[in-house]
């Protein structure tokens, strides 16, 4: 990974530091997809129901090793996870990768779709993110109504207690993936030990489960089924719910502790459960109602039961980790104004926290969970956003392949059309729930598309606003030579997002102070189309010389990733071992403050002018985001129309 400390230089040094990887892994990235054998199974028999019972059970468990296979093992392991941006993973670094791809090959101007199925890609992953947690821990604490003797008396209980757990959860956030990753993953590596414990005796007691592996089962119960045979599939999608995460969290982990945690532990043991809870059924037809409860013996129910809520909690967790990873990506990608960030790791840059996020999923979780009440009538809602996100990542993936791979085109649609029809099926079953409970997660991530265009709008049209009324920065260089004002002692940073022009802090000074600096440096922070920027080429200075006996100008431009936080201070090091030295207590920081002000028929629609007007007022204070002492900056404000 890009932006984890070296390597320990001996071998048992690095096999301890993967196997620490590894397991935290197991703990943040797979408790998703560790948790849907206690409803995927009992969800697909369920809209089976009109099929002969042993074809069901056959053709269902087929369905979800099929499932698992193609859309998790092939695609997202071996195939997604290789679209690595400098380490990173998830939608917005793909389109990033994409958009990369193009302006290589001198296409750049065809990026405006690649960043539209960016938007709409990461808004889905928030939507997601509304649904997992809820449905996890909802469905584990619903087992309690089957527990012996409380069993019966336990209903009123469930909502409360699913409450309370979120908002624990949503509780330990701040304290960081890492401390909770290490927490998290030996319980989850449990859970997976105890999925195939339970698993495994019923297979045992019916070997002749092991059919199922054959797909000529799924075929059969999707034909018997008939045109229901696509809500078997919506259900059977629920069991690969998770696979989007294994790819957000790369830059957590790395790929290969990701890859090594799924073929070795995850994918083992999720298929013996899913056999055991099949294996089951065929005993005791009884137990389609509810399979993976029906497997737990008296003797442990207890044990298991505080696993299962352990299992569900940890569940919620990655779908979290990736919803802050991809809340920086479009913060730093110019889709989101500035959110406070917090970091929770001195050694490992990915590891953030982000509050706003935090609270707002909080939020929408626990609203969702007390508008469904129960886990079937969540599974509804879920998948639509999943599948939708599924889609996208094959569209911007082929782009990567063309372009950045060099794939010839016949050798991308040979590897890559399968892959997308097979997400368009599963989309197409999932369709059928949108007016069930579907349309929440499209509504919500509908609400952050249009939040995204929105901002980057708005910016575009700010931005083009502001140059066209704004001085050239060399012509009022050029203009102080004949009439050079008085200079004061000391250095002047001007922060502005257009380096060419004269930054608004600086006319300002000018006119009212009638005094510049004796040194003045134009700064911008730009955002680079990778994760990381190397230290190296962190920072770019250019003379533009000076008026002549009057004040001397530069360029500063400092250049982040997309996955890292700006810090000017600190990047001021870097300027010193580039030869410009100055003073940090002697230098003042100008910063412009513009109002926005929204005027009809000027650029975006009135209404969505008070939309973006809102969302610059909420925007994190520049001088907290760049880390600036706030004793050494001036404010200065102007106003916009746009």
């Amino acid at each position: 990974m890009a932006h984890t400390p070296p390597e320990p230089a001996t071998p048992a040094a690095r096999a301890a530091r993967f196997g620490a990887l590894w397991l935290g892994a197991i703990g943040v990235v797979f408790g998703d997809i560790g948790t849907s054998p206690l409803y995927a199974m009992r969800e697909a028999l369920a809209h089976a129901g009109g099929v002969e019972p042993r074809l069901a059970v056959f053709g269902v468990v087929s369905l979800v090793f099929w499932a698992l296979t193609l859309v998790v093992t092939l695609k997202y392991v071996l195939i997604v996870m290789r679209a690595d941006n400098g380490g990173e993973g998830g939608t917005l670094a793909l389109m990033a990768l994409a958009q990369k791809a193009l302006a290589q090959n001198a296409l750049k101007k065809r990026s405006a779709w690649l960043v539209l199925l960016g938007i709409v890609g990461a808004a889905l992953f928030y939507g997601d993110g509304l649904i997992t947690p809820a449905i996890s821990v909802l469905s584990a604490v619903e087992g309690l109504t089957t527990a012996p003797v409380i069993g019966a008396h336990f209903q009123p209980f469930v909502l409360p207690l699913a409450a309370v757990i979120l908002l624990g959860l949503f509780a330990v956030q701040s304290r960081g993936t890492e401390v909770v990753g290490r927490f998290f993953g030996p319980i989850t590596l449990v859970w997976f030990v105890a999925l195939a414990a339970l698993g495994l005796p019923f297979v045992l007691q019916r070997p002749d489960i092991l059919l199922a592996f054959s797909p000529v089962y799924a075929v059969k119960l999707l034909v018997a089924d008939g045109p229901l045979g696509v809500t078997i599939l919506g259900s059977v999608f629920l069991c690969v719910t998770g696979a989007e995460a294994l790819y957000a969290d790369m830059g957590h982990f790395g790929k290969g502790p990701i890859r090594a945690g799924w073929l070795l532990v995850a994918l083992p043991c999720l298929m013996v459960n899913y056999l055991g809870q099949g294996a089951l059924c065929l005993i005791r037809p009884a137990a389609m109602d509810n399979p993976f409860f029906a497997m737990i013996p008296h003797a442990v129910y207890w044990p298991v039961m505080l696993l299962t809520t352990a299992a569900t909690i940890i569940a919620s967790q990655a779908v979290i980790t990736g919803a802050f990873s991809v809340t920086q990506q479009a913060v730093q990608l110019g889709l989101l104004p500035r959110i406070d960030i917090k970091r929770t790791s001195e050694t490992v840059a990915g590891q953030i926290f982000v509050p706003q996020v935090n609270i707002a999923l909080a939020v929408g979780v626990l609203f969702l969970l007390f508008m469904f009440k129960t886990s079937s009538n969540m599974a509804s809602a879920y998948g639509v956003a999943v599948t939708t996100t599924m889609v996208v990542t094959v569209a911007l993936l082929f782009v990567v392949a063309h372009r950045h791979w060099k794939w010839p085109l016949w050798a991308c649609v040979a590897v890559l059309a399968p892959f997308l029809a097979l997400d368009l099926v599963f989309l197409g079953s999932n369709a059928l729930k949108i007016a069930d409970g579907g349309w929440v997660p499209l509504a919500a991530a509908g609400a952050i598309v249009l939040a995204m265009w929105t901002w980057r709008t708005g910016s575009e049209l700010l931005h083009s606003k502001v140059h066209r009324d704004s001085i050239a920065l060399a012509d009022l260089i050029d203009s102080l030579r004949a009439r050079p004002p008085h200079p004061v002692p000391g250095t002047a940073i001007f922060l502005t997002s257009d380096p060419s022009v004269a930054p608004v802090a600086l006319l300002h000074n000018l006119k009212h102070n009638k005094v510049l600096h004796a040194e003045n440096v134009v700064m911008t922070v730009r955002t680079a189309d990778q994760p990381r920027v190397a230290e190296k080429d962190r920072v770019e200075i250019e003379s533009l010389g000076g008026a002549g006996e009057g004040p001397g100008f530069r360029r500063v431009t400092i250049h982040y990733g997309f996955m890292e936080t700006p810090n000017v201070p600190r990047a001021l090091g870097s300027c010193r071992r580039r030869g410009l030295v100055f003073d940090l207590m002697s230098t003042s920081f100008f910063v412009g403050r513009r109002t926005v002000v929204a005027s009809p028929g000027v650029g975006m629609p009135l209404w969505q002018d008070k939309l973006f007007i809102w969302m610059v007022r909420n925007a994190a204070d520049p001088i907290d985001y760049f880390h600036i002492p706030a004793g050494r900056v001036v404010e200065m404000g102007s106003q916009v129309v746009v």
